[in-house]
């Protein structure tokens, strides 16, 4: 079980290094689809063979922002819902608690998504965590904190990137042996945009069915950001 969300009277250091804020729209949850303004924060300490985002890597990218600006920041592009990503949040977890607890406390919904590899259970479980499952293709599957399996509850979901075939079934044996995943919203098998094709995904996810389902990256499909 998470945490109940952190006292306001804990000081927290009020900064984070911040890659970009920006307008979108939700590509790869059960919130496809939906307008979504995004705050990705630089640095990530995984190194996956596949990795999309390789300016938000470096920790020193991007700007530092107090919390309070990133807020207003986010509070000017006008939507409710919105995503904490990376880079890896986590390893600025103390700006990224007050940050969510900011908006939250506004009425916004704030999903965070992560690579897994840090444990989740401080966060504030109004959070919407969308947790990566590393498989042996990210080159990173030992790094996983096992712990959160326990930790992830109905509010939350799981997401399996995928390079091919041998993803995929280790995948589906990682799904089947761990009981846990029946507790979360939804999990996903998403397919590495250069080296699994979509169409060959799904003909795998209907031959076979389970509890996972295809996500494809909604905003590259429409060449957005």
């Amino acid at each position: 079980m998470k945490e109940a969300a952190t006292s306001p009277g804990r000081r927290m250091p009020m900064n984070l290094r911040v890659c970009e804020i920006f307008r979108s729209i939700q590509g790869e949850s059960t919130r496809a689809g939906q307008p979504c303004s995004f705050v990705r924060l630089a640095g990530c300490d995984a190194g996956c063979t596949y990795c999309d985002t390789p300016q938000a890597q470096d920790p020193a990218a991007g700007r530092d922002m107090t919390v309070a600006s990133v807020a207003a920041a986010v509070t000017d592009l006008g939507e409710s819902l919105v995503e904490i990503t990376g880079g890896e949040p986590l390893l600025q977890r103390d700006g990224v608690a007050a940050l969510a607890a900011r908006l939250l406390d506004a009425g916004c919904t704030v999903m965070l998504e992560t690579n897994g590899c840090h444990d989740v259970s401080p966060l504030d479980p109004r959070i919407e965590i969308v947790m990566d499952v590393k498989t042996p293709g990210s080159g990173v599957a030992k790094r996983l904190c096992r712990a959160n399996l326990d930790v992830l509850d109905g509010n939350d979901e799981v997401k399996f990137v995928l390079t091919g075939r041998e993803d995929y079934l280790w995948a589906r044996e990682f799904v089947a042996r761990t009981p846990q995943l029946s507790r979360v919203r939804a999990i996903h098998f998403s397919p590495v945009w250069e080296t699994l094709p979509a169409a060959a995904l799904a003909a795998w996810l209907r031959a076979d069915g389970g509890a996972a389902r295809l996500a494809v990256q909604l905003h590259k499909l429409l060449g957005v950001q």
